[in-house]
């Protein structure tokens, strides 16, 4: 009478089992912390514009052919958004190369945009308004970002789906044309990643931007 003996192969083969729904979980909760998921807190400086890459219909962070993910920076345009509406925005193409997609596109907003689109009339408002040191300078001892960006965040009280841009320099507005195209730019730039719904604009004293009621009615 033969007697099975318990394989010697099954403790590793459950090991192995184990370690591959790891492997599973962990590239799905990478995928799901991807940038514009909402989650995180990040500061930051403007850099200089890249050329615009051609427009891919459709692609929002998504990957790049060359490398990078794949924004919109959405900018002012003479004379439509001056003399008309001031909250039109246009949107160019750029490709980030850092997972932190949503502060990139800040970055490259406040940068403005390339020779060839300044061409036909796209400018950021962003781009003249901000002056003076940055207060944000910590752990740094010179320098800092132009702004803080807070996910899920109003203000400083938790809110699913609302980002808050905290500017860490003076930003000085001419009038109230100007305060709309600063806020069409900065929300429609954020609000291109599905996980941001709201947006919150708070200068450097922490007051929301354009509010002239001083009742800081955006962190409401």
């Amino acid at each position: 009478m033969l007697i099975s003996k318990p394989s010697k192969n099954k403790q590793p083969a459950l090991s192995r089992l184990f370690v591959s729904v790891l492997g599973l979980l962990s590239l799905a909760l990478t995928a799901w912390l991807l940038p514009g998921s909402g989650v995180g807190f990040a500061q930051g400086q403007a850099q200089a514009a890249p050329q615009a890459a051609p427009m891919v219909q459709g692609q929002v962070a998504g990957a790049s052919s060359s490398g990078g993910y794949l924004i919109k920076v959405f900018f002012s345009r003479y004379p439509v958004s001056v003399e008309t509406n001031p909250a039109a925005v246009y949107p160019v193409q750029r490709i980030s190369p850092t997972l932190a997609v949503a502060t990139f596109a800040l970055q490259m907003l406040i940068a403005g945009p390339t020779p060839s689109e300044r061409s036909v009339g796209l400018f950021s408002e962003l781009n003249t308004l901000l002056s003076g040191p940055s207060d944000c300078t910590a752990p740094l001892p010179v320098g800092g970002p132009d702004f803080i960006l807070m996910l899920n965040q109003r203000g400083y009280r938790s809110e699913l789906g609302t980002a808050t841009v905290r500017f860490c320099r003076q930003l000085s507005s001419p009038g109230t044309g100007a305060d709309a195209r600063v806020q069409a730019e900065i929300t429609a730039t954020l609000r291109q990643f599905s996980s941001i719904r709201r947006v919150v604009i708070l200068t450097r004293d922490g007051h929301c931007f354009g509010d002239e009621s001083g009742l800081d009615r955006c962190l409401s």
